[in-house]
């Protein structure tokens, strides 16, 4: 087991006067000092805008912002860091895709194929696309929770256009197989988006294995500050779409009678980034590969498998997704029956135990559940057993306080 949180300040904290237990990793990652001083750093000696000055701090704020476009193509394995597009959150790289390449095709027709266990993100903004001439279709689960490739297969089409699904569930923590589904959409002539927000954190994540086009994750859920997010695409889409923000920087040249773009990645990232943000980030990065992402998997690995087998001698506890501990993420959703999964939430709360509750923004999935929400623990590389055994405790007492 790995033995991390001595780096994480806010783990020390202490809420209702006990110790806390922070199991809402799949909503936020909490961050290492290295990451915090990082971005102290930043601001107290190199703020400066990028890609504008010629004065030292400019140049140093520029080569910070870009040698952290240069970690995260190397940790994905891109093809050049030209393929790695700064935006806020992983919401916005797939927003950016669906404005910048599908929208212009969307009155010529097509379908897009998406899948029943997407966050909101990966489904309304395809609900736009459809609202402007493309068939909108989704791909089921089946009984064990896993993704029903077979039936990809019966639906792709000549007309499909973009296969767009989670890499790994942030409800069932399902881990789907992308480099099998890219290998079924490319041989269809399809395009192929990855849900990655999940799973980059978590796992390593090599583009040119998945085999996928575009690629979406957040710095915010990898230890790296808030307002950080990646979209990873392949250089010939790249050039082939039209900005989504037009202003300062994302121009090579402008006049009163047109604007020439800038080249990419930066024709995708007007106005001023968050480059303190993308510094914090480099920092993640630098702390994720020391440890070692295969490790850091092997890690959740074994905390899944112990707190499902904890669960289990629970009684009166449902939980959904995959039974091995391997085919799954670190992310346990269940339902104590009889009690509504707010009220399993604040009563966790008191005990420091903090977990997420609600449709974790996964309606279509919750009634395809048959429920109305869930409660929600999710482990991350500073969580250990002890944690996941306060969660089965505090459990317990929602158990007896409601008597059930």
């Amino acid at each position: 087991m790995l033995d991390t949180k001595k780096d994480f300040p806010l783990l020390k904290r202490k809420i209702s006067g006990k110790d806390l237990v922070y199991l809402d990793s799949a909503a936020t990652s909490q961050k290492p000092v290295q990451v915090i001083e990082a971005v102290k750093e930043y601001y107290e000696n190199r703020n400066a805008n990028v890609a504008r000055s010629v004065h030292k701090l400019g140049e140093e704020a520029t080569e910070a912002y870009e040698n952290a476009r240069k970690a995260v193509a190397k940790l994905i394995n891109a093809n050049s860091e030209k393929e790695i597009i700064f935006v806020r959150n992983a919401t916005e790289a797939i927003n950016l895709v669906a404005y910048s390449y599908f929208l212009p095709i969307a009155p010529s027709g097509g379908k897009i194929i998406s899948t029943v266990m997407e966050h909101h993100s990966n489904i309304v903004p395809w609900q736009f696309i459809n609202s402007h001439g493309m068939e909108l279709e989704f791909l089921g689960i089946k009984k064990d929770f896993t993704l029903d490739t077979e039936n990809l297969g019966r639906i792709l089409s000549p007309e499909t256009k973009l296969v767009t699904v989670t890499h790994a569930s942030n409800v069932l923590g399902t881990v789907n197989d992308p480099k099998e589904i890219s290998g079924m959409a490319h041989d269809n002539g399809s395009l192929v988006m990855l849900d990655a927000a999940q799973s980059v954190p978590h796992m390593q994540v090599d583009v040119q294995d998945t085999g996928c086009d575009f690629m979406a994750f957040s710095g915010h859920k990898m230890l790296g500050p808030t307002g950080t997010g990646i979209l990873y695409a392949k250089e010939e889409h790249l050039e082939s779409m039209e900005p989504f923000m037009y202003g300062g920087d994302m121009i090579k040249e402008v006049s009163l009678e047109g604007t020439t773009f800038n080249g990419i990645p930066w024709k995708f990232e007007a106005g001023t980034p968050n480059i303190a943000g993308a510094v914090g980030l480099h920092a993640a990065i630098d702390y994720l590969e020391k440890i070692g992402l295969e490790k850091i998997r092997r890690h959740e690995a074994e905390l899944t498998e112990h707190a499902l087998d904890e669960f289990s001698r629970l009684g009166g506890v449902e939980i959904y997704g995959p039974k091995n501990a391997d085919k799954r993420g670190c992310v346990i959703s269940f339902n104590v029956k009889g009690v509504h999964p707010h009220d399993v939430a604040s009563l966790l709360d008191r005990e420091g135990v903090a977990i997420r509750s609600g449709h974790a923004c996964a309606q279509p999935l919750m009634k395809r559940l048959g429920v109305g929400a869930v409660a929600r623990a999710s482990g991350y590389l500073y969580n250990g057993k002890s944690d996941f055994d306060a969660l089965v405790e505090g459990l317990k007492k929602v158990k007896r306080v409601f008597g059930v």
